[in-house]
């Protein structure tokens, strides 16, 4: 109720409360200081006079702290900026209760009011820390706090405490030192706990994070620390110390680590936006294929949240498999989650799952991506993405899943490199089945680059100007879509709530961001600058290399422009020419037949054919 109340309070609420508060204090400390440095004097006065020097000492209190903004200061920022503000509100006080009691006839001494203005600043300095104190509790009560453990009870560590205890969200537990000196004791109000005790403090105590806050410890040694402290089952965390943070000691500002890349772009961040979908997936039994990968482990995650029935994950990557099994079952996310290693391309495999399962989804997010990559190795490219496709869908066609989504690129779209070519004939197999298939629900989710994910430009980047540069961006005009894993992740997600079948689903992404910007912005966001001809003595060079083969100079999303409204403002979906089945079974036909004959010309051919591409572009051709 207290959260509630305080929470709902609107700033202006807050400051006149703040400033009637002032004024309730006003007669309390009048009649103090007079009991106190003259008490036969209150005897003596006459109680309609009083009453009246105190009602114009309050509305002056009022107006004086109002006009002053001791009411607009925050309880969090008073400690630091308010005490001085305090002070001369006080004296200021001080002389009007002197003045008004002269010229009301009131006996008040000068001592009176001396003893008036320092009850006034203890006062209104005393209630603003309490109130301040109580707050913070009530703030805490309505929060759900991460629980925090300090490794390092040093200056970092001491520091890194004073900053938490400002945080709502966080709630610092203690500090774990190795220093036998300081077990048992109070470090600025918080205990110091030996690191025997962590396995115990870990679990007793609920610890979300431990940050290591021991900048000056050597590297080998933290990273051997945080290993050991990531086996206890929580998240790890480490810090500079202060004086990096801020760039001092010789290079050491560089080390700082880079801003959010979501912040530099200006991200919305969609998934605050995108509405709840676990209604769709409670209760039911899913398959993610790619399940290792950047936004199948990411699926992963938001579906074993929705408390589905089963959750089965299938990569022929046996450590992402390893990886996203473990971080699932570690974190208890799901009531049932299986691993299955093994390939979309193995149809014997693709059935058993799926029936042994009664898997009722299906989200395909498994195929090969990396564009120059697909260019050099066109047949198992084709073969991973299109007959991989057509193998799994038709397995759950047969089984009658519920739901078959399949998640595609922008680089579908009109393409100039095998990868793209891929995924298109991917959606037009989907398209397909979408038309045959009585019960399963088939459909497509578009989108463009996705920040941070394995193959992405950022890691690339990120590791570029860690080592100095120069940053390579293969054309200054090149420009990309982009978007965050996990609003693809939501994507889709809420394209399977919002499927009847066949749909292909994009998302409005805004404006493309020029890759020459993303650079720029990167190497600004960890205080370094760009070298180029206006700043010859600039830190890092942003060097172009050239389009790589079969790479556009600019994506699109749409083959047609007609698109259609969904429940959500952000998804569209796009009206676009399939195949038809006849068509489709040629493309399926002539595509086998050239992977099987290792036949890149023939592979090639299906391609030019039957996939619309970008007038000015080839698809390369690859030996």
């Amino acid at each position: 109720m207290l959260y509630t109340l305080v929470t709902s309070m609107s700033r202006n609420q807050k400051q006149a409360v703040f400033a009637v508060i002032d004024m309730l204090f006003v007669p309390i400390t009048l009649i103090t200081s007079l009991g106190l440095a003259h008490p036969s004097g209150l005897g003596q006065l006459e109680v309609l006079n009083t009453l009246v020097w105190m009602g114009c000492l309050a509305a002056i209190a009022g107006a004086l702290g109002w006009s002053m903004g001791l009411t607009r200061l925050q309880l969090n920022a008073y400690e630091a900026r308010g005490m001085s503000a305090t002070l001369l509100y006080s004296s200021i006080m001080a002389g009007a209760a002197f003045v008004v009691a002269l010229a009301s006839g009131i006996t008040f001494p000068l001592r009176s009011a001396i003893v008036f203005g320092v009850l006034t600043c203890t006062v209104t300095i005393g209630w603003r820390i309490l109130l301040r104190h109580f707050t913070v509790q009530v703030y805490r009560q309505g929060d759900n706090q991460q629980q925090i453990l300090i490794y390092g009870a040093g200056k970092t560590g001491r520091q890194l405490l004073a900053a938490l205890r400002e945080d709502r969200s966080s709630h610092p537990v203690g500090f774990v030192d190795d220093n036998p000196a300081l077990h048992n004791l109070q470090i600025s109000g918080a205990p110091v706990f030996p690191s025997s005790q962590l396995l115990a403090l870990v679990q007793d105590r609920n610890i979300d994070k431990i940050v290591m806050a021991m900048p000056s410890t050597d590297p080998s040694q933290l990273g051997r620390l945080a290993n050991d402290l990531r086996n206890l089952g929580c998240e790890v965390h480490k810090i500079p110390s202060f004086e990096e943070l801020i760039g001092r000691g010789g290079e050491v500002g560089h080390q700082v680590s880079p801003v959010s890349v979501h912040d530099l772009l200006g991200r919305n961040r969609l998934e605050q936006e995108l509405p709840g979908i676990s209604h769709t997936f409670e209760g039911q039994s899913i398959l993610v294929t790619g399940a290792g990968g950047s936004i199948g482990s990411e699926l992963c995650r938001h579906i074993a949240s929705c408390k589905p029935r089963s959750l089965v994950l299938l990569d022929h990557s046996e450590l992402a498999l390893y990886n996203i099994e473990k971080e699932l079952s570690d974190a208890r996310l799901a009531p049932r989650v299986t691993a299955v290693l093994g390939s979309v391309s193995d149809r014997d495999l693709m059935h058993a799952t799926l029936a042994k399962h009664g898997v009722n989804i299906v989200l395909h997010a498994a195929a090969y991506k990396h564009v120059p990559m697909v260019e050099s190795n066109p047949l198992i490219g084709l073969s991973n993405n299109v007959l991989g496709t057509k193998t799994i869908a038709d397995s759950a066609r047969e089984l009658g899943v519920d739901h078959f989504i399949l998640v595609s690129s922008d680089k579908a779209v009109r393409p100039t490199n095998v990868m793209g070519a891929s995924k298109r004939l991917a959606e037009l197999v989907v398209q397909d089945l979408a038309q045959r298939s009585p019960k399963t629900i088939f459909s497509m989710v578009r989108f463009g680059n996705v920040l941070g994910s394995s193959g992405s430009v950022v890691p690339l980047f990120e590791e570029q100007i860690a080592r100095g540069g120069p940053v390579t961006v293969t054309h200054p005009d090149v420009t990309r879509f982009f978007m965050t894993i996990p609003e693809a992740a939501r994507l889709v997600l809420l394209a399977g709530s919002f499927a009847q079948g066949g749909e292909v689903f994009v998302l409005d992404m805004g404006d493309p961001i020029p890759i020459r910007t993303l650079a720029r912005r990167m190497i600004e966001g960890v205080g370094l600058s760009v070298r180029d001809n206006d700043n010859p003595k600039g830190d890092i060079e942003i060097a172009y290399s050239g389009l790589r083969p079969g790479e556009k100079l600019h994506e699109e999303l749409l083959i047609s422009s007609e698109m259609l409204p969904t429940p959500h403002h952000k998804i569209l979906r796009a009206q676009e020419v399939a195949l038809s089945e006849f068509e489709v079974a040629n493309v399926l036909k002539d595509l086998r037949s050239a992977v099987e004959t290792r036949q890149t010309d023939a592979a090639l051919a299906v391609i030019a054919r039957w996939v619309e591409q970008e007038k000015t572009g080839t698809i390369a051709r690859s030996g």
